[in-house]
């Protein structure tokens, strides 16, 4: 990658940008996640009440496609948080040789990986090892293929569906940073989701190997998986690694995990195998259930 020509077409950083991010090096990062793993579960009504209710209109929360509408029924903030939507409310719009959206969001970046490096924000950069945490054998399976960041806003609906029909292979729980993940940070903060907590998990799919990875971030007090549950907290100190014999096979749109208060997702597919849709841009909002991309051969 030429250094030269990077920097020349780097998105321009303000220095607002920097004072929003710099403060997150400073601060107690665990510390204030797992404060705010037990306020999101505080179960006394009036309180959690208030709270969700402050939520909703601060962020502007559609209740209409929450399968619960009335507060009373979310048994803490959580609960809330990591509301289900009425049947209805999220469908699978894509035919069976495409890839459908597995969150609602926005899309950060997307793209080719060139070689082993991946595009945090225009003209910043990151490598698979980084990201992968250093095992050799995901890196040489992804080298020079496809990739999209989807950012999660805290109004966003935070559960996360299956793109395509996949059989788990491996998973890893790799500790890291949680610095926030908003555009700002990734603008400023190099190499962030490679610094970032993280969930990996691997799939063989239709389109090849595939990883989903849930980065964490700043008051993101727990991620889950539907085949592990709660990942973390507690929070580890070294890599863990599950690996499975083909048991945990998942069908398209259906739901393999959640964030308990928001963040990002990272899909990885292997070389030639995906063609994402012409019309994805950073920050173009996407919804559980669009088309992402088409199987390559298969349009």
């Amino acid at each position: 990658m030429n250094s030269s020509n990077t920097d020349k077409h780097k998105e321009p950083v303000s220095l607002l940008d920097y004072f929003k991010t710099w403060p997150l090096f400073l601060l107690p990062q665990h510390f204030l996640s797992s404060l705010i793993h037990r306020f999101m579960r505080i179960k006394n009504v009036p309180f959690k009440n208030q709270q969700i209710s402050r939520f909703i209109k601060l962020f502007n929360v559609n209740m209409n496609e929450s399968l619960h509408q009335d507060i009373d029924q979310f048994k803490d903030f959580n609960h809330f948080f990591t509301r289900q939507l009425k049947a209805d409310a999220r469908i699978d719009k894509t035919d069976d040789n495409e890839l459908c959206c597995p969150v609602d969001g926005a899309i950060s970046e997307i793209g080719n990986i060139n070689d082993d490096q991946l595009m945090q924000a225009k003209g910043h950069y990151f490598n698979l090892s980084d990201l992968l945490a250093g095992q050799q054998s995901l890196v040489d399976l992804f080298r020079d293929g496809s990739f999209t960041t989807i950012y999660l806003s805290p109004k966003d609906y935070h559960r996360i569906h299956m793109p395509i029909d996949g059989t788990l292979q491996e998973m890893f729980h790799v500790p890291g940073q949680l610095f926030g993940v908003n555009r700002a940070s990734v603008k400023t903060i190099p190499r962030l989701f490679a610094r970032n907590e993280r969930v990996i998990s691997i799939f063989d799919t239709p389109a090849g190997s595939m990883a989903l990875i849930q980065v964490g971030a700043i008051f993101v007090s727990s991620i889950e998986t539907t085949w592990q549950g709660v990942i973390t907290p507690p929070r580890q100190k070294s890599i863990q690694s599950w690996k499975y014999k083909d048991e945990e096979t998942m069908k398209k749109f259906e739901e393999m995990g959640r964030f308990n208060m928001g963040s990002t997702v990272i899909l990885l597919f292997s070389k030639n195998n995906i063609k994402w849709d012409a019309n994805l841009q950073p920050n173009t909002p996407v919804q559980l259930g669009q088309r992402l991309a088409h199987l390559s051969g298969k349009s």
